[in-house]
């Protein structure tokens, strides 16, 4: 269900180089939510930098929010990269585990390409 990779470079750097990667790929980044930097603003003590892609194809949504809305639950894909260890580590849940919740099995077809897609984003963001 989970797809974990570790990465070369800073987070920053994998965060640069994802962006590209999934941009290649028609998704379109929504936003990116420095993880640590929020922790710290709420008074919580947080020391290793996460840096959460919220990343969209916006024709694979459509055909997904048309067939089921309860899908929009699980949107955008979220793409996480942090440090854990000592390394740079990048995470996604798998489409193809997630849209099995929904009851949509036609949906099937459209979370396999996404997830080939995403896959190879973060594949690319790695190197």
């Amino acid at each position: 269900m989970l797809h974990v990779q570790e990465s070369r470079g800073t987070v920053d750097q994998t965060v640069e180089r994802l962006t590209a990667a999934v941009e290649a790929h028609k998704f379109g980044v929504l936003g990116v939510i420095d993880l640590k930097a929020k922790m710290i603003a709420k008074g919580v003590a947080f020391s290793p930098a996460c840096r959460i892609l919220e990343v969209c194809n916006p024709h694979q949504a459509k055909i997904v929010l048309e067939s089921n809305m309860a899908v929009s639950t699980a949107l955008p894909c979220r793409i996480c990269v942090y440090e854990e260890g000592g390394k740079v580590k990048v995470a996604t849940l798998k489409p193809t585990a997630l849209i099995g919740q929904f009851g949509s099995p036609e949906l099937e077809p459209v979370a396999r390409d996404v997830e080939a897609a995403l896959l190879q984003a973060i594949n690319q963001a790695c190197k």
